[in-house]
């Protein structure tokens, strides 16, 4: 018996160990989180829940002889019965804590995995982000030298077109300056036609006039 309490005292001090390992990070806490992962891979969560079973069943058949112990009456009770009382009381404590300890033990290795892994997604997530970040500089990047590029494509255009629409002007003022010129070569045309028609048919009086005096010479 009383070596029964000794071991639920260590196994009780070895539980509160574990657990003050969890809320510090050492590499001591490492190394239980992955000897526990261990356990709970395979046959182990079967082996962990049968001896908590056993635990558990022990501890209620320790309560029921407490309380057949403490509904004897007072005087049948002897200093023997009292200190198998106080023994059974210690167990069934010792038991209850323990079993109430390894619960803990089980949800905070939960936990921590569950909070390992969410700082994993999130690194990869930040990662994402960072890598959505630089593609997204480059192509902000990539997009600013093509609107630069096009802006200037867009400058030189409208030079040229300026410089299309000044030669066209010049085309223009060349092409009204040698029509005006063409109207007055035309009519200076029609004037020496004119006067071309006039010095014929004054020649042709003249040579008339001659001919007719001779004529009368000849008469």
């Amino acid at each position: 018996m009383l070596a029964q309490v000794q071991l639920l005292f260590m196994v009780v001090f070895l539980e509160m160990g574990l657990i003050l390992m969890f809320l510090f990070r050492t590499p001591l806490r490492k190394l239980i989180i992955m000897t526990l992962d261990r356990v709970k891979r395979g046959s182990g969560p079967l082996i962990v829940k049968s001896v908590a079973a056993t635990v558990l069943v022990i501890m209620i058949y320790t309560v029921y002889s407490i309380k057949e112990l403490q509904s004897r009456p007072a005087d049948s009770v002897n200093p023997t019965d009292q200190i198998l009382l106080a023994h059974q009381i210690l167990e069934a404590s010792l038991m209850g804590f323990s079993l109430f300890l390894g619960l803990m033990i089980d949800r905070l290795h939960h936990y921590i995995r569950e909070l390992r892994l969410l700082r994993k997604t999130m690194e990869a997530v930040k990662k994402q982000d960072r890598t959505l970040d630089n593609i997204k500089n480059g192509e902000a990047s990539t997009l600013r030298d093509e609107i630069s590029s096009l802006r200037n494509k867009m400058k030189q255009l409208e030079s040229e077109t300026e410089a299309k629409e000044k030669e066209v002007q010049s085309q223009r003022a060349n092409s009204d300056s040698l029509k005006g010129q063409s109207e007055k070569l035309l009519l200076e045309y029609d004037r020496i036609l004119e006067e071309n028609q006039n010095l014929r048919s004054q020649l042709q009086s003249v040579d008339q006039t001659v001919s007719h005096s001779d004529n009368k010479k000849n008469t």
